[in-house]
């Protein structure tokens, strides 16, 4: 009997591990199993006799069978799952970036009809109906004047598609990590910020001429004067304040020093901090010597923390031998291969390595490709996406090579491609033109984010 009740033990304690049944787990969301309470989620085994009966072995494997027959079911609803979850995706992100396409379009068409009204039709005054709030004036309501903390999903939400003029310094500041969502906090880290920037300047800037730094220095004065616009760069305030922010920024990240391309990426910033004092809509053409100097200063430290905030998540790119740019430059010819085979075969049969004229791309962030005003609303964009200048910088840069498929396609000679992919005709580009290439840049990081072998052959 001892034996009998020993064997009764071992078979209960081994039935429930099989594959395919229930098991309890422990966790903050799963409270201690209790065999009482939940016993009806186990299959009990079946009881064995008292005598020792020899088990066949057709029922056997038929109980095995039976106890696992969920376990080859489990892939089944994986597609299901997934289309389900790229509905919904769809359905919040695209779907409303393209309703608001045609809402705009049918509101420029209506402005349109009524500024020319036809020949013998005279205009009738209708009722206004109640608007509901658009994503404009909510997000100027989000940046403006929220007293608690705004989560961060719904500003990046509203900034997608564009950020007003109005708002765009205090968002931007916001989208970068720079201040707090909570309004009430802003003023004290502002100045605290502010403070500690012109105490890096106090300490570090007169080091300019010493023999370790020299060097550094002298490279930072060469190439601001060849920035783009020339006319805010080459005012002499403005080339001052950038020699400040790009020495501080050197001395302080000495990983990486200051390297060629990364004074491109203080434009964008400083020109929609100062445009908040200004009444100017040309960014291209800003006259500083209207702004107080005291304001200036401000300005100043909020483009060099902003600038930091950038260049801590694709730092990689400035370090020695760049090889974050390496990187994305083979990320980005595997991409286009994929969804443009003929502009791929024709580049490499007319041996133009993407290295060659995507490197600026990587390097500078576009800045040299499309206008500054252009720049600005492609950085509305990639501040609102999760790690925007670092990954869906990528599919932008692929959307921006396909762009010109028919103009590269034509040109039959290495010269004249290689010039012509480095001078894109981008000089009358506007907010639609950088929308629309935004738009499909996000189709292809729909498509292509989460499938890593869509890069291989």
């Amino acid at each position: 009997m001892a034996s009998d009740g020993a064997r009764r033990q071992f078979w209960k304690r081994s039935t429930s591990k099989v594959p395919g049944s229930i098991q309890h787990v422990y966790g903050a969301q799963h409270p201690p199993f209790d065999p009482l309470l939940h016993g009806t989620l186990l299959r009990s085994a079946p009881k064995l006799p008292s005598t020792p009966v020899k088990a066949k072995r057709g029922s056997t494997f038929q109980e095995f069978e039976s106890n696992t027959s969920d376990a080859w079911d489990a892939g089944e609803d994986d597609d299901e799952l997934l289309a389900m979850a790229a509905e919904s995706l769809n359905s919040e992100v695209v779907m409303e970036t393209a309703h608001r396409v045609l809402r705009d379009h049918s509101q420029r068409q209506g402005q349109h009809r009524r500024e020319t009204p036809a020949s013998g039709d005279s205009p009738q005054p209708r009722p206004e109906a109640p608007l509901a709030l658009s994503a404009d004036a909510r997000l100027v309501k989000s940046a403006s004047e929220s007293h608690t903390s705004q989560p961060a999903e719904e500003l990046r939400k509203l900034s997608w598609s564009g950020i007003p003029r109005a708002v765009r310094p205090m968002t931007w500041k916001l989208l970068s990590g720079y201040l707090p969502a909570n309004v009430d906090r802003r003023p004290a880290t502002l100045q605290r910020k502010q403070k500690e920037y012109f105490a890096f300047v106090e300490h570090y800037y007169d080091s300019r001429n010493d023999d370790a730094h020299q060097d550094t220095y002298r490279q930072i004065h060469i190439d601001i004067p060849r920035m783009s616009p020339e006319a805010l760069i080459l005012q002499p305030k403005v080339t001052e304040i950038f020699e400040r922010i790009l020495f501080i920024w050197a001395i302080r990240h000495p990983a990486s020093g200051y390297v060629q391309g990364i004074n491109d990426l203080v434009t964008p910033f400083f020109v929609v901090f100062i445009c908040e004092h200004i009444d100017e809509e040309d960014v291209d053409s800003v006259d500083v010597s209207q702004v107080p100097e005291d304001v200036l200063r401000n300005i100043e430290a909020d483009t060099y923390w902003c600038m930091s905030r950038l260049l801590d998540g694709i730092q990689d790119n400035y370090t020695f031998a760049q090889p974050g740019i390496q990187v994305k430059v083979q990320m980005l010819e595997g991409l286009v291969s994929r969804i443009d085979e003929q502009v791929h075969r024709h580049l490499k049969q007319h041996e133009v390595q993407y290295l060659q004229f995507t490197f600026r791309w990587m390097n500078n962030l576009l800045t040299r490709e499309v206008p500054l005003r252009c720049t600005v609303r492609l950085w509305d964009t990639y501040q609102s996406e999760p790690e925007g200048f670092s990954h869906f910088h990528l599919y932008v840069c692929a959307a921006f090579l396909v762009r010109w498929r028919k103009e590269i396609l034509e040109e039959k000679d290495f010269q004249e491609l290689l010039l012509f992919l480095q001078n894109l005709p981008t000089a009358a580009w506007d907010d639609e033109d950088v929308s629309l290439l935004l738009a499909e840049a996000y189709r292809l990081k729909f498509t292509f984010a989460d499938a890593p072998n869509h890069y291989k052959k």
